[in-house]
């Protein structure tokens, strides 16, 4: 694996180092890639969440946190500069198998400085039961990029606060449980964050190659797209029904318009994981009478799951047909 060095020790907006992932996705191709980054206090929620749901307007506010929106899937997530993101490109089509190749090679890494860290569940890394890490994917020019967090030494309690609804009682106990559930990775490691980048980098990658100038402001060009306000709020659509539901795909929120018993149009939410164009798929279900019926015609064509990781059409079906909560248009 290659090491994608940048040729100052500039800190940068989370911003940049996601379009980083993506010059490198288009550009590097034939060997994975890897690089680490840090940042100042910042919230980046998933492609799919709406922005409001997800974090604590109030205190980001009047803390000086950036907020950004990724283009993976997966929840909302804290970083500060006790914080290290890892960011890993592949030529890996099969989502599955580069998820928990990577999350392994993580933990193996990990295990080799004496922690007793596991890949967990849908995306996580654990350390004695308690989570350090939490990854999310997405593919960009033909290559998948799995990108994530490693608390080392970051501020929990600034976590729950800046991902969490503006209300005391629930404040409190999202720190209590935080604590419970999450840990850093120093309460583990006798050695600094510097040391520690230094293992896993050297750890990882056989190689290193650094970028030059002109390729910093051809990534700044890509960054541009992350700073628009259109992407940032994200697309709110009109919704007259809305369906929950939670399971091995993650928490699924479907917003439909429907006019005389016809769908008008679709919307996912949720940390769900995106494998396929999500656009496409929703436009089928455009114009068609909502009824298990006609969505199920729908999936005979198109599978889902080669749309949504871990989610299948029974419970899909299940999500949209059993207890409604309606919103009046």
């Amino acid at each position: 694996m290659r090491y994608i060095a940048l040729p100052d020790k500039a800190v940068r907006r989370l911003s940049f180092y996601l379009a980083m992932e993506e010059y490198i996705a288009r550009h590097r191709t034939g060997e994975d890639c890897f690089f680490m980054w840090q940042v100042n206090p910042s919230v980046i929620f998933g492609r799919n969440q709406l922005m409001e749901n997800e974090i604590n307007m109030d205190y980001i506010r009047s803390h000086g946190i950036e907020y950004y929106r990724r283009k993976s899937g997966g929840g909302c997530v804290y970083a500060d500069f006790s914080n290290i993101m890892f960011s890993y490109i592949t030529d890996d089509f099969n989502v599955a198998f580069t998820f928990d190749r990577y999350l392994q090679l993580i933990a193996h890494t990990l295990n080799k400085l004496g922690v007793n860290a596991v890949s967990s569940g849908r995306n996580d890394i654990l350390v004695e039961g308690k989570k350090v890490s939490g990854n999310a994917f997405y593919r960009t020019a033909g290559r998948s990029i799995v990108h994530g967090t490693m608390l080392f030494d970051t501020d929990l309690e600034a976590l729950v606060r800046a991902i969490t609804p503006n209300n005391e009682k629930l404040l409190t106990k999202g720190i209590e449980s935080v604590r419970k559930r999450v840990t850093n990775l120093k309460e583990y490691l006798d050695i600094d964050i510097e040391e520690f980048k230094r293992f896993m980098r050297s750890s990882l990658c056989r190689t290193e190659e650094c970028l030059s100038p002109e390729e910093i402001g051809k990534i700044e060009e890509i960054e541009k797209e992350y700073l628009r306000d259109e992407w940032i709020l994200g697309n709110n659509p009109r919704y007259t029904l809305i369906r929950r539901g939670y399971g091995e795909a993650g928490e699924i929120e479907i917003r439909l318009e429907i006019k005389n018993g016809i769908i008008k149009s679709m919307n996912l939410m949720g940390d769900y994981f995106p494998i396929g164009e999500m656009e496409e798929f929703l436009d089928k279900f455009r114009e068609i009478p909502f009824s298990p019926q006609s969505i199920g015609q729908v999936l005979d064509r198109i599978p889902i799951e080669n749309y949504i990781r871990r989610l299948d059409r029974k419970h899909f079906v299940a999500i949209l047909f059993d207890n409604p909560t309606k919103n009046p248009s």
